[in-house]
């Protein structure tokens, strides 16, 4: 037998994006965000109310990064969730960031977190708070690469958001091959 929640934003696993940005003074800023996720091969939307300062400087900027949260800074990530830059305007320092300022966009990549997806502003609807990126770059740091050149979850350490427990979870281990294990079943 099933329970019923009614409409909650209850999806599995929700990622943990930290999104950069300067403002306009260039002091670089963070938020933690759990809704987004890629919407095109090339786009990626997140939703993100208006009063938030790392929107205010995306719309300004018109570029912003997406950092993975990982298991290494649990606390960092969540911290930048739970301050608010409109109060604390140097809080990604606080939480012991620091940053590197993107090749591709205008808006910074913060050292300590090993992946990041470099977005340009498409567009975005305050009254959603949808937000969409064209992805222009990912980049990743070569400690979290394979010998031949990819990202390796398991060293990347990327953490998801449980709404329901209000909990981060490390991502698991590895169960099945995409695009492969489904094939034997035809």
């Amino acid at each position: 037998m099933r329970k019923n929640f009614g409409a909650k934003p209850y999806t599995y696993p929700q990622p943990v994006f930290i999104i950069a940005t300067y403002g306009p003074d260039g002091v670089p800023d963070a938020m933690n965000a759990a809704w987004g996720g890629i919407s095109d091969t090339a786009e990626l939307a997140l939703c993100l109310s208006a009063g938030h300062k790392t929107t205010k400087n995306i719309l300004e900027r018109k570029a912003f990064t997406v950092s993975m949260a990982d298991a290494a800074h649990v606390a960092q990530c969540d911290y930048v969730g739970v301050v608010s830059a409109n109060d604390v305007p140097d809080k990604l320092a606080k939480a012991g960031f620091h940053t590197t300022k993107s090749e591709f966009v205008d808006a910074p990549l913060i050292d300590e977190l090993a992946m990041a997806v470099e977005c340009r502003l498409v567009s975005y609807d305050p009254q959603t708070g949808r937000l969409l990126g064209e992805i222009v770059n990912v980049s990743a740091d070569e400690s979290v690469l394979t010998p031949d050149g990819k990202v390796d979850v398991d060293k990347l350490a990327p953490i998801a958001f449980d709404p329901i427990g209000s909990a981060y979870h490390r991502l698991g281990a590895k169960v099945g091959n995409a695009f492969a294990d489904g094939l034997k079943l035809r």
